[in-house]
């Protein structure tokens, strides 16, 4: 079965909340860009948007590591596709959720870095590969993500400050998602 989209107002709810924080908070005037983390937010609302990288057998990739390796088994749009996905997973999570990637990898370095290091050279590696589908992202939106990595990530943890403020709580409140 597949999974229904978000609709219209959610979606013009991440949009005007997102163009909000970019635009007016953070001084970042560029609306492809923008427009593209509004529809990464609305994207990953469905789990299976976050997972969607597979290897041979089926088995979701759970991790930036696994997913790289997928990206290794791939070429042309395909590889592209992996990549731009890393970045956005890697987007993400620093983004809106920095608090997960608190502690220390398997080899000792810290999870936070290696998902900015990861995303920022996954989308420059997109940015690089031809697209051959007329909704993929531009080459320039992919590379300005990778240029402009650490700032996406705080402009969505405004994002999300944002949607929890309106709560009328301090406290933290996760964005639920199915």
């Amino acid at each position: 079965m597949q999974a229904k989209l978000p609709s219209a107002s959610l979606r013009e709810l991440f949009s005007g909340s997102a163009e909000n924080t970019f635009q007016v908070q953070l001084g970042v005037a560029d609306p492809p860009l923008i427009d593209y983390l509004s529809e990464l937010l609305v994207r990953f609302i469905l789990q299976d948007s976050l997972f969607r990288v597979r290897n041979p057998k089926g088995k979701r990739a759970q991790n930036v590591a696994e997913m790289l390796v997928e990206a290794g088994r791939r070429i042309g749009q395909a590889k592209r596709d992996v990549h731009r996905h890393i970045g956005d997973f890697a987007l993400f999570w620093a983004g809106l959720y920095p608090e997960s990637l608190r502690g220390k990898s398997q080899d000792g370095d810290d999870v936070f870095h290696l998902y900015c290091h990861h995303g920022k050279r996954s989308y420059r590696i997109a940015s690089t590969i031809d697209a051959n589908d007329d909704n993929s992202p531009t080459a320039d939106v992919l590379e300005r993500l990778s240029n402009k990595f650490e700032l996406c990530a705080y402009g969505l943890r405004e994002v999300r400050r944002e949607f929890e403020r309106r709560d009328g709580d301090s406290s933290i409140r996760p964005i639920l998602f199915n």
